[in-house]
């Protein structure tokens, strides 16, 4: 099995998905003791969010592309971003390192055209929504992409960082998320692309009439079966 490098810490709390998800996955696959060989760098999330909140991300680029030379010097044979948001650098990123990135939103376009899905609406921070470099990735897959209005997209951002990224999930914004969800439907969505990895941590496919595509896990089983 090849080693999978991970840029994590962005939040700690769905990098630990990240590593939930890629032992059990490997497991599934290879059974008995088996777990993902990885390596893993967190960085400072607040140091991160700091940049984000700035707009400045050559520094947030060149943040995490030095940690990216960090995780292949540790002996990483592939590389994942473990966030959504931060995929906004992810062609500094590549170009730090001579092992190969395995862009998160390609994953999600794959999954989401096997499922037979064409239009899909977005959840995830205000960059992610908002920017075009998430959106227009998705689109260059033959996607079309739908988003909250600015009310929906401001209560999904606000929930991200104030409550999920800190660990905590309330019942009254997985409430306030469905209605999101059933807004995008109406407008119609054929599925909606969980674009947060920390989102998957309160909603899922019970919170939708149409289906869900969780990039966590996508992006987990992506890096697996390249890692096998």
């Amino acid at each position: 099995m090849k080693t999978i490098g991970l840029l994590g810490g962005m939040s700690w709390e769905s990098t630990a998905e990240y590593y939930r998800l890629l032992n059990e996955l490997t497991r599934e696959r290879l059974g008995g003791l088996h777990s993902a060989k990885c390596v893993l760098y967190s960085v400072d999330f607040a140091e991160v969010e700091r940049l984000q909140a700035a707009g400045d991300w050559e520094a947030a680029g060149e943040l995490l592309a030095e940690a990216a030379r960090s995780v292949q010097a540790a002996g990483a044979d592939l590389l994942l971003i473990c966030t959504n948001t931060m995929h906004k650098v992810a062609d500094r990123v590549a170009e730090a390192v001579s092992v190969p990135l395995l862009h998160l939103a390609d994953a999600t376009a794959g999954a989401v055209l096997a499922a037979g899905v064409r239009r899909v609406g977005l959840l995830g921070t205000a960059f992610t929504m908002e920017q075009d470099f998430y959106r227009e990735r998705l689109a260059g897959h033959g996607l079309e992409v739908l988003v909250p209005d600015a009310a929906g997209r401001a209560l999904v951002h606000r929930v991200i960082y104030e409550e999920l990224c800190v660990g905590v999930v309330r019942e009254e914004s997985r409430e306030a998320y469905r209605k999101v969800i059933a807004e995008l439907v109406a407008a119609g969505a054929e599925g909606v692309v969980l674009g947060c990895t920390e989102i998957e941590l309160l909603v899922g496919a019970g919170d939708s009439p149409v289906p869900v595509f969780p990039t966590t896990r996508i992006h987990a089983e992506a890096a697996v079966t390249a890692a096998l």
